[in-house]
Order: structure tokens, then sequence, then C-alpha cells
């Protein structure tokens, strides 16, 4: 089972960058987005340190949500779910090791480009390690609800649609508890608190995430 599981991940790890430009079209959306809002707000170094947290959060929520949209879409049109139905993995670990793998390839990308992006932005250098560390754990949380969603809109001809109807909602907690760490230590404050809500979201998306995406699996592959 764990030769299946590392040759899953290092499957799904390939093919996101042969197949749709993956990890790329994240990056590039991400940096879009993190050059054309600054612009529209102006030149005011202050503004830009002051919103630079939460518009890093903001920015790396939609980013992940974009390179889930087809999380799972391919691989159900190629009927390859049916050949993995045959092998020693449940469809519960499946689902997580695509989404861990999702995360691994771009995720993590976008994780450590949030405490750089912010910096340039004016935020302070106190604040990269702790943006680091919250980034990580944001992602994960993006890349397992954003599974979710992305198995429940399978099969469906706007499932892109359907799946930023369903997941966005559900962002909305990391990136507040994001932006607050990130606050929190700009001020000086303890970040310890937003730090364990978040970690906790985290924990929550990982024991939820794989039982509703098999379940929802299951149901589209019946």
């Amino acid at each position: 089972m764990i030769r299946a599981s590392f040759a899953l991940i290092r499957r799904d790890l390939g093919l996101s960058l042969t197949r749709g430009g993956g990890p790329l079209l994240s990056v590039g959306f991400y940096l879009t987005l993190m050059a054309m809002i600054p612009l529209s707000l102006g030149p005011d170094q202050a503004v830009l340190s002051r919103i630079a947290a939460g518009l890093t959060w903001l920015c790396l929520a939609l980013s992940s949500l974009l390179s889930l949209e087809r999380l799972f879409e391919r691989d159900y049109e190629d009927a390859v779910f049916d050949t993995l139905r045959l092998g020693p993995l449940p469809l519960e670990l499946i689902a997580l090791l695509k989404c861990l793998s999702q995360w691994l390839g771009t995720g993590v990308i976008l994780s450590l480009m949030t405490p750089v992006v912010m910096i340039i932005l004016g935020a302070p250098m106190s604040l990269a390690l702790m943006g680091l560390v919250s980034a990580f754990l944001g992602s994960l949380s993006f890349a397992l609800i954003g599974g979710i969603g992305a198995s429940l809109a399978l099969g469906s001809r706007k499932g892109g649609v359907l799946m930023a109807l369903l997941v966005l909602p559900f962002y909305v907690p990391p990136v507040i508890f994001g932006a607050g760490l990130m606050q929190a230590v700009q001020t000086g404050a303890s970040p310890l608190q937003a730090l364990a809500f978040l970690s906790a979201y985290a924990l929550f998306a990982l024991a939820l995430g794989p039982v509703a995406m098999g379940a929802a699996l299951r149901s589209a592959l019946s």
C-alpha cells in the first residue's frame, strides 16, 4: 500500500507539470493578481504595507482554487478511477493522495512565494517566518477543502462554477485566521491564538476531506 501511495503521488506530480500548466498557471495567476491590485491602489507604501498580509492571503486562496478545478475531472473522464479502484488503495486514500500531490506541486510553491511577496509590498521582515508557516497551513486547508468541492462537482457541466460556489465560503476562515495572524505579528500581539485556529482548521480539513471526497467519488462512479 505504501509503494502504491508513493507511485500515485509521483504520477500526479508528473502529470501536473505536463497537463494544463498546473503549477505554472497558478503561480502566474498569483503574480498577476499581486501586480494588478497594488497598481490599482496607487504607490502609497503605507497603504500597501497595511494590506500586504490580507492581500497575499486572498491571492493565495484564489490561486489555490484555480489549480484544483480539474483535480479529479481528467481521471474521471479517462476512466482512470475504475483502474485505481481495482488496486489496494481505498477511494478515500486515493483522493487524499491526489490532494497532497496538488499541494506539493502547487500549494508549497505558492506558500514559499507568500512571505517574499509580503516583504516586497512593504511588510516588515518579522512577518517572513510566521508568514511561511501560516501559508503552508492555509494552502493545505485550501487543497483539502478544494478537493471536496472538486469531487462534489465531478461530472457536472459547469463544474468550475459549481466548485467555486461550494468551496469559496469555506476558504473564508483560513483567510481571516491567516491575515489576523499576520496582523498580530505586525502589531506585536501574540499570534498563538490565530495560529491555533489556523492549525485546527487544517486538521479539520484533513479529517473531513478524505471521507467527504471518498463518498462523493463513490457516488459519481456508481
